[in-house]
C-alpha cells in the first residue's frame, strides 16, 4: 500500500510511455522503456550516471525525440514541448541580466507579475524580488528556479538533479519544501537523482534504469513526512542499494553476487564504503 497525500486526479498529469526507444547515432540509450505514472503522483527515477535517466525527462518534456515507442500524457501523445509541463533543472539557468522576479516571470502572460511574487512566496522568497541572481545562495537560486516552474502551475513537474550541486542541509531542506509544495498543488512529479536516501524520502515509486530498460519498480510505503532514522526509512534505503550495487543481472534473470572469501570489515565501516549515492 503507498501513503500519501489525498490525490485530486484532475490536478495532476497522468504519463504513459510505450516501448520508448533513444539512438543518438550508433549508440542505444534506452532500450525499449514502458511506464505509467498516476495523477498526482511522486515517481523518483535512479540509476548511474549515463544509464539514460535525463534522456528519459527530455523525451517526456518534449525537448528530445523519440527514436521508436510512444509518450503520451493525459491521452495526447507528446509532440515538442507540453504547456503543462514544467522542468527544473540541476543548474538553475537564472538570466543574471534579470531581478529575480522577471527570471521567475519569463514566459508568463496577463497579470504576470502576481503570479510570479506567488511562486515566490511559496518557496520562501518573499522580499528577494528585485535581489540579481548573482547575489544568492545556490539554495535561493534553485529556488529561483523552482518557482518559475510553479508560477506556470503545472500538472507535470520535471526535476533534473536540482539539488545535486546543493550541502547536504541545504539539499535536505529544499526536498521537505518540494514535498510540501507536491502535497498542496498535487501536481504530478518525476525526479531523477542519484541520492537513494533522497528517492525514498520523496518518493511514492522508485523506478531503476540500467542498460537503458526499467529493471526494479519498488513502491514506498512509509508514511508521510519521512524521517530518516526510521528502522523502516533504513531498510528500504538498504534494501534498493542492495539491489543496485550487490546484484549482478544475466539476461531476465536477477542474480545475487557471491562475496570472495575473506575478512569483511565492521558493518559500519562496509556501509561508509558503500555510499548512499550511486
Amino acid at each position: 500500500m503507498r501513503v500519501s497525500a489525498t490525490r485530486n486526479d484532475d490536478r495532476g498529469a497522468h504519463l504513459e510511455i510505450h516501448g520508448l526507444r533513444k539512438d543518438f547515432g550508433s549508440q542505444r540509450v534506452l532500450r525499449g522503456v514502458d511506464l505509467k505514472v498516476s495523477p498526482g503522483e511522486f515517481l523518483v527515477v535512479i540509476g548511474r550516471s549515463g544509464c539514460g535517466k535525463s534522456t528519459l525527462l527530455r523525451l517526456i518534456a518534449g525537448l528530445e525525440v523519440p527514436t521508436a515507442g510512444e509518450l503520451f500524457i493525459n491521452g495526447r501523445p507528446v509532440r515538442g514541448l507540453n504547456p503543462e509541463t514544467r522542468i527544473v533543472f540541476q543548474d538553475a539557468r537564472l538570466l543574471p541580466w534579470k531581478r529575480v522576479i522577471d527570471n521567475v516571470g519569463i514566459g508568463l502572460q496577463g497579470k504576470w507579475r502576481s503570479r510570479a511574487e506567488q511562486a515566490l512566496a511559496q518557496v520562501g522568497l518573499v522580499g528577494r524580488e528585485r535581489d540579481w541572481p548573482g547575489v544568492l545562495s545556490g539554495g535561493q537560486r534553485q529556488r529561483v528556479a523552482l518557482a518559475r516552474a510553479l508560477a506556470s502551475e503545472p500538472r507535470l513537474l520535471l526535476l533534473d538533479e536540482p539539488l545535486g550541486a546543493l550541502d547536504a542541509l541545504t539539499r535536505i531542506e529544499m526536498q521537505r519544501l518540494i514535498e510540501g509544495i507536491w502535497q498542496e498543488q498535487q501536481f504530478t512529479a518525476l525526479l531523477i537523482t542519484h541520492d537513494v536516501e533522497e528517492a525514498v524520502a520523496l518518493a511514492d515509486r522508485v523506478v531503476l534504469i540500467e542498460d537503458g530498460v526499467i529493471s526494479m519498480d519498488v513502491d514506498v510505503p512509509l508514511a508521510r513526512p519521512r524521517k530518516r532514522g526510521d528502522p523502516a526509512f533504513a531498510a528500504l534505503v538498504d534494501e534498493i542499494l542492495s539491489r543496485v550495487l550487490g546484484e549482478e543481472r544475466t539476461g531476465n534473470v536477477t542474480v545475487f553476487a557471491v562475496p570472495e572469501r575473506h575478512e569483511s570489515p565492521p558493518h559500519n565501516e562496509q556501509r561508509r564504503n558503500r555510499g548512499l549515492s550511486l
